[in-house]
């Protein structure tokens, strides 16, 4: 079995990968920026120089995560541009070396924001739609999901894009970690009418899923939705977190209009956003096609993330 290629493989997504995949008997080669872990080779700086070769040398598939990621304060002159010279110029190099490598499968893990940021008075987003993409993420992402496919047209290699919403689990960082630290201090949170719902995926479901893209022959030139396929409002989540850490929550019926005029007020419109808003996903079409189901539920993932949390701040103290 030829190994497949994790880029990013020191990532919060790219760990857990690595671990299942090896746990699964499954050969890797980790590719990380630094090479700082036994085992890791390193690339270096990622750009449309980048020389993936010798990561690639052997591999069958690559499963490609290392990215600019999102973040909600970005201070470079040219926002657009530094994503686009990780996201969309690296991808590229990556893709093209692994065809001249005789690499068979490509599946890159681009965002739900290729899709847009907000499904409130809408349907849930699917592969199918549309991309209106809002930040300069979301368009460097949706710009490199576009080169992949055209390079696997005039070549043999096999593209796959999943599109992840939030993804959690033990270690996860910014607003969720938030969040948790809110619902352990006991701190009433006014969110009681709030009824968006949102997508999120954990990094069980989101690992199975890249995995089963990597060998399922029917992945090939999809592009697939992921999720826990059970969306939560901010108080069903909370609730969840809540009854993990166990811990009684107060959920105050603050109306939402009011939320957001306060946010704006603070300079927290994309918080806000993301605690009032919806944003779903379809998986309907990623369950037919790739015979998949998630593999926990949230109940359960909730309760492993707050765990990996407490386990953590004891550590801490």
């Amino acid at each position: 079995m030829a190994p497949i290629l994790i880029t990013g493989a020191n990532g919060f997504v790219g760990t857990a990968l690595c671990t299942a995949l090896r746990g699964r008997a499954i050969p890797i080669v980790a590719a990380t920026r630094h090479g700082h872990n036994p085992g890791e080779i390193a690339v270096g700086e990622l750009d449309g120089a980048t020389d993936w070769r010798a990561a690639l040398a052997g591999c069958g598939t690559v499963i490609h995560l290392a990215a600019r990621v999102h973040m909600m304060d970005d201070h470079v002159a040219d926002p657009l541009q530094a994503y686009r010279q990780v996201n969309v110029e690296a991808t590229l190099q990556l893709a093209r070396q692994a065809v001249e490598a005789g690499v068979r499968r490509f599946v890159f893990v681009s965002s739900v924001k290729v899709n847009g940021e907000s499904t409130t008075g809408r349907a849930p987003y699917s592969g199918a739609d549309m991309p209106q993409p809002r930040d300069p993420y979301g368009q460097s992402k949706m710009e490199a999901e576009a080169a992949l496919f055209a390079l696997a047209r005039e070549t043999s290699l096999e593209v796959v894009v999943v599109r992840p919403p939030l993804v959690y689990g033990p270690g996860v960082r910014a607003n969720y970690l938030n969040l948790l630290k809110l619902v352990r201090k006991g701190v009433p949170l006014p969110l009681g009418a709030v009824k968006g719902r949102r997508s999120m995926v954990s990094l069980d479901n989101l690992v199975d899923l890249l995995i089963r893209c990597a060998q399922h022959p029917a992945a090939r030139g999809g592009v697939f939705m992921v999720s826990d396929g059970a969306d939560l409002t901010v108080a069903e989540l909370v609730s969840l977190m809540a009854s993990a850490l166990g811990k009684r929550v107060t959920l105050v019926p603050v109306p939402p209009a009011l939320l957001y005029a306060l946010a704006g007020l603070a300079g927290k419109q994309g918080v806000a956003d993301r605690l009032l808003g919806s944003l779903q996903v379809d998986i309907a079409h990623t369950r037919e096609r790739l015979e998949w189901a998630p593999v926990v539920a949230p109940q359960v993932a909730v309760a492993t993330t707050v765990a990996h949390f407490l386990t953590t701040e004891g550590q801490k103290q």
